[in-house]
């Protein structure tokens, strides 16, 4: 991947595939694939929308480096034990913006649809993605990724990678 390439339409569709490829990854429940999606020390939050207006550094989840990460996939998926459930990403409004030479950020809206056995699906969490990805190993790979969530109230289960 060549980053002079990655303008306009072009520049969208990159940081699209790889919102989809990430969501593709989480709906599958291919966790162990998530970290891979970061850079070797990325940052991974999730921060409520009334803690980022107000500039508090609070943060739901927070992961420094693919090594935080790598071990929360492994909890979610070897350790610990909830019930059965599916999970539907969908992401809009993507709009991508090179802030220098090797750095781009990201804006986009997200909902998160769960669905349990035997239930209603419900609408876990809507939010924004405010993302930074730079191109490594021939990919684009987040750098940053900021998940805010518009709600005050959250469920539980909000511990998996949104």
């Amino acid at each position: 991947m060549n980053p002079e390439n990655l303008r306009g339409y072009t520049l969208r569709a990159a940081v699209e595939d790889v919102l989809y490829d990430y969501a593709a990854a989480l709906d599958e429940g291919a966790l162990e694939r998530w970290p891979f999606f970061f850079t070797e020390g990325a940052l991974y939050e999730v921060v409520s929308r009334e803690n980022e207006e107000r500039g508090l550094p609070l943060a739901l989840v927070r992961c420094e480096g693919r090594g935080m990460m790598i071990d929360r996939a492994t909890a979610l998926k070897e350790v610990l034990f909830y019930s059965p459930r599916t999970y539907r990403h969908f992401i809009s409004n993507v709009r991508p913006i090179w802030r220098s030479e090797e750095r781009i950020e990201a804006v986009s809206n997200f909902v998160l649809l769960q669905t349990l056995v035997e239930r209603e699906t419900t609408v876990l969490v809507a939010g924004q993605y405010r993302d930074t990805l730079v191109v490594a190993d021939g990919k684009l790979l987040f750098s940053g990724k900021r998940c805010i969530y518009d709600t005050t109230m959250i469920p539980n289960t909000v511990v998996y990678p949104l």
